[in-house]
């Protein structure tokens, strides 16, 4: 379907956005910026950080037997080679162009490009191997011995602590191990702002499970993943699973399937659902010499656990949810209508007229009461600049989900206006009222 010229400026919009009000800065950006790398401003962090706290409260808090992680971005170089990383099967196909040497994939190449530089025309060299995993090297000689990598996922810490797991929480399969942390890739065509990067921070969980039981558990999450989704307010035809064909299953996965999004440059992967088979722990077995087998209680038999991973990024969510809330339609102001629990102020408080003294007093009251109060909503905004207009369509557009208005009546009854963001409404309620009317809209 032809998308219109709003959905194609979309991405821009929400690039212009972010750089502005302090979400996304692109990274070096003084020195002619690094491409694949970005900066997280001071809202950026906020909502990153709220998306990933949701994450961990939707894993380890709301579900049982999942144990949290979190393992080093360094690890023993036979980590990667038991995982498959430093083979041929983690290398992607490189044309480079002899003219203006920009390098492409190959795999993304059309039959009639592969010859042919896109950019500029020029003739493209033979395709190349490339290996996507960092290198990087320990201790003070740079030679073969000290070589290792930057981890090109987080799941291989998981596997690698299996039995450490297992062992010190008294853990029975089926259980979990999850994590949040850094990752990284040679990337060769990073694009679409932060949907693909070359550091960039993943969410994944690792369930351990009896084989016969392997596809139930594969079913499971896919429901919980997705409602998840949904849950925090991302357009239901927005989203779609898509399953894997057989031959672009990775060769140890018996079942994988997608949640994708609809970006304005498309429908794209945000998270994946794969049953991995044995294949994890067995390889592990082999290169460590360490004994991660399971024994069937009731026949005895040795088995590798089946792993059901549910592998998400946060950076590419975090575009989702920017994506998804963007709200250009009311001429007169932009709004970004995301979920409250991921705002990055869950408030702002202002005083009517920033030149009169006793406004500005009560609703200083007001602020810090909220900011240090034992029942912490979040980050408040404070703003006191220009006329109320203004600052209520400057919080609209960073997804504050209530405006505090200090008044003369606050004055005179303690009670003040509290605005929504998504319909504009505004009613009067008492100021000890307030951390109930956020916390009852939290929930």
């Amino acid at each position: 379907m032809k998308k219109n010229k709003t959905e194609e400026n979309l991405l821009d919009k929400v690039v212009s956005l972010c750089k502005r009000r302090g979400f996304i800065f692109p990274g070096s950006e003084i020195y002619g910026g690094i491409s694949g790398i970005y900066d997280y401003g001071p809202l950026g962090v906020e909502l990153i950080n709220n998306i990933k706290q949701e994450w961990r409260k939707e894993m380890f808090y709301r579900h049982e037997n999942i144990f949290e992680l979190d393992s080093s971005i360094l690890m023993q170089r036979r980590v990667w080679e038991a995982s498959g990383h430093t083979s041929a099967g983690f290398t992607d196909p490189l044309q480079e162009c002899k003219k203006c040497h920009h390098r492409f994939r190959a795999d993304h190449l059309s039959d009639q490009e592969k010859n042919k530089c896109p950019d500029c025309g020029g003739e493209l060299m033979a395709p190349r191997k490339f290996n996507l995993l960092v290198e990087t090297h320990l201790g003070p000689v740079k030679d073969e011995s000290s070589l290792t990598y930057l981890r090109g996922e987080t799941t291989q810490g998981i596997y690698v602590n299996y039995k450490n797991v297992k062992t010190s929480m008294s853990a029975e399969i089926p259980f979990g191990i999850g994590q949040i942390g850094k990752a990284f890739r040679n990337e060769i065509t990073p694009g679409h702002f932060i949907y693909r990067m070359r550091e960039f921070e993943q969410m994944e969980q690792q369930h351990f499970v009896e084989p016969a039981e392997a596809e139930k558990y594969f079913k499971y999450w896919k429901e919980e993943r997705i409602k998840w989704y949904l849950e925090l307010g991302i357009k239901q035809e927005k989203l779609r699973f898509r399953p894997h064909a057989k031959d672009e299953l990775a060769h140890y996965a018996r079942n994988a399937e997608d949640i994708e999004y609809e970006f304005p440059f498309g429908w794209h992967e945000i998270e994946g659902i794969h049953n991995r088979g044995d294949w994890d722990l067995s390889r592990h077995s082999e290169f460590s010499g360490e004994n991660l087998s399971e024994t069937d209680s009731k026949t005895g038999n040795k088995f590798y656990p089946y792993i059901i991973e549910t592998s998400a990024g946060a950076d590419r969510i975090m575009l989702v949810f920017l994506a998804d809330a963007y709200d250009d339609s009311d001429k007169k102001r932009l709004v970004l209508k995301l979920h409250p629990k991921l705002a990055p102020y869950k408030a702002a408080v202002f005083p009517l007229l920033a030149n009169k003294p006793e406004l500005v007093t009560k609703a200083q009251e007001i602020f810090y009461q909220l900011k240090t109060s034992d029942y912490n909503p979040g980050p408040i905004a404070w703003d006191d600049r220009g006329n109320i207009g203004k600052r209520y369509y400057s919080q609209d557009e960073i997804g504050t989900p209530w405006c505090i208005t200090v008044d003369f009546q606050s004055l005179e009854n303690d009670t003040i206006t509290i605005r929504d963001r998504d319909t504009m409404k505004q009613e009067r309620i008492s100021i000890k009222d307030i951390e109930n009317f956020i916390k009852e809209r939290l929930k």
